[in-house]
């Protein structure tokens, strides 16, 4: 198997961080933008898209800025996605950073999905 390529984004958004939190650690707020349903039980949640259900587990998370998950049918351990929130000291920008793993060949495409997720989550805040 190929080597999956690491990447990073950077969304500006217009929310707080407390709210933008919410929508990216609960599996209401992320049924919300990110899927069109999830459920969690514990540190596994079910993210469903179009009837086809991918399992990931919860890794890590601190609360009001970041989560970490890694997809269960991925079996390299150092392959993950985290959403993060980062908020510019000076500015009071919010943004948010998402780090991915893609194989090299699609990389572009899976770069074009989150600027269509983060798309939809900023139309359910009400920053698009």
């Amino acid at each position: 198997m190929d080597e999956k390529i690491k990447y990073e984004m950077e969304f500006p958004i217009h929310a707080s961080p407390q709210l933008l939190y919410q929508y990216i650690s609960t599996p209401s707020g992320l049924s919300e933008w990110f899927a069109e349903n999830v459920n969690s039980r514990g540190e596994l949640f079910k993210f469903i898209w179009d009837g086809v259900e991918e399992q990931a587990k919860l890794v890590s998370k601190k609360s009001g800025e970041r989560i970490k998950f890694k997809w269960l049918a991925d079996d390299n351990p150092s392959y993950y996605f985290e959403i993060k929130i980062q908020v510019d000291e000076i500015t009071k920008d919010v943004s948010i950073i998402v780090t991915d793993f893609s194989e090299a060949d699609e990389v572009e495409e899976a770069k074009m999905l989150w600027e269509n997720q983060i798309s939809d989550l900023k139309q359910v805040l009400g920053s698009a």
